[in-house]
C-alpha cells in the first residue's frame, strides 16, 4: 500500500518550506517534496535585502537553511525527490517521486516558476553574480551604477523603470523597433531620461569574472556588434511556471500560472497552490510566505469540513 498523508506539499521554495512549518505546527500528517535542492532561486541567489526581519542583507542560502531548519523542527517530513507525476483519483491526490507513489488528502502545489533564459555565454555563469530576473529583489544593489534591461515588453518596461530609482542609467536592449508594453509602460519609459533603448539589437554575451563587467550587442539590422559597461544585465523575456508534472484539469491564465482565489484554493477541491506557481501580480519571497501560510490554513479547514482531522 502507498504510504497516505493528510497533506502533500510539492516544492521546497519559500512556500513549500513555510508550507512544511505550517503543517507541522497544526499538527498534520504532511510530507513536502523538492526535486533538487531546498529554496528554488534563493538558494542560487547571493543577497536577499527585502525580506523582514534582517537589518542586513542575508544571503540566499542561509536564509533557506534556516528555513529547513524551522520546519524540520516542527516534525513537517521533508523529502527529496524527482516528481514525475501528481493526478487525482476521486478523493485522492496522488504524487509520484522517485518512482514511489504517496497519496494523500490534500495537495499544496508550490512548485515555483523559472525565468526563461536566453542561454547566451555568460547568462549562466553570471547569475546572481550581476545577471538577474528581478528588478525588485535586486534593484537597490545597483546604486549610481550603469545597468542593461533585455526585452521590451511589460515586465521589461515596467522593471527598467523601477531600476532608476537606484542606477544611473538604464540601457534597455530590445530585438524590435517598438516596444511591446502596453502604451502608459511605454510612456513612462520613453520619457526617462535615466533611459536610452537601443533598437533592433539582441544580446550575444554577458562578459566578466566574478561580477558583470560588459555586455556584447549585435545590431540585427546592421550587424555591428558592441560592447556595453554595464554593472548588471536583468534579463525578462518571460517567465515560465513549473507545472509539467501535473496529470489532471486545473483552472490556468494564459500563460500557464495555476489561478487561485484569496483562499488560494484551485479549481480542483482539495488542491491548492503558493507562491511564484500562482497568477499573481507579485512574486518576492514575502509573498510566497503568505500565500503558503493561507493554504495551510485553508487545508486545515478542508480537511476537518471532510472529516478527516
Amino acid at each position: 500500500m502507498p504510504e497516505r498523508y493528510e497533506l502533500i506539499i510539492v516544492g521546497g521554495g519559500p512556500a513549500g518550506l513555510t508550507a512544511a512549518l505550517y503543517a507541522g505546527r497544526s499538527r498534520m500528517k504532511a510530507i513536502m517534496f523538492e526535486k533538487l535542492v531546498h529554496g528554488g532561486q534563493v538558494a542560487t541567489t547571493q543577497i536577499v535585502e527585502n525580506y523582514p526581519g534582517f537589518a542586513k542583507p542575508v544571503a540566499g542560502p542561509a536564509l533557506i537553511e534556516a528555513m529547513v531548519e524551522q520546519a524540520k523542527s516542527y516534525g513537517c517530513e521533508i523529502a527529496s525527490g524527482e516528481i514525475s507525476e501528481v493526478r487525482v483519483e476521486g478523493n485522492d491526490k496522488i504524487v509520484i517521486a522517485g518512482g514511489v507513489e504517496y497519496r494523500s488528502d490534500a495537495l499544496i502545489i508550490a512548485s515555483g516558476a523559472n525565468p526563461r533564459t536566453l542561454g547566451i555565454p555568460g547568462e549562466t555563469e553570471l547569475k546572481g553574480r550581476g545577471v538577474s530576473y528581478c528588478a525588485t529583489c535586486d534593484g537597490p544593489l545597483y546604486f549610481g551604477k550603469t545597468v542593461a534591461v533585455i526585452g521590451g515588453g511589460d515586465s521589461a518596461c515596467e522593471e527598467g523603470h523601477f531600476l532608476t530609482k537606484f542606477v544611473k542609467k538604464v540601457y534597455m536592449i530590445h530585438r524590435r523597433d517598438q516596444l511591446r508594453a502596453v502604451k502608459a509602460l511605454q510612456e513612462l519609459v520613453l520619457n526617462n531620461e535615466k533611459i536610452e533603448i537601443l533598437w533592433d539589437n539582441e544580446p550575444l554575451e554577458v562578459i566578466g569574472e566574478g561580477g558583470v563587467k560588459r555586455l556584447k550587442i549585435r545590431n540585427k539590422k546592421t550587424n555591428e556588434e558592441k560592447e556595453l559597461e554595464v554593472d548588471g544585465v536583468f534579463f525578462y523575456v518571460g517567465t515560465i511556471p513549473d507545472t509539467d508534472f501535473i496529470k489532471f484539469e486545473i483552472e490556468k491564465d494564459a500563460a500557464g500560472f495555476i489561478k487561485t482565489d484569496d483562499g488560494m484554493r484551485t479549481s480542483v477541491p482539495g488542491v491548492f497552490a503558493a507562491g511564484d506557481v500562482c497568477s499573481k501580480e507579485l512574486r518576492q519571497i514575502a509573498t510566497a510566505v503568505g500565500d503558503a501560510a493561507t493554504a495551510v490554513h485553508m487545508t486545515g479547514k478542508f480537511l476537518l469540513e471532510k472529516g478527516i482531522s
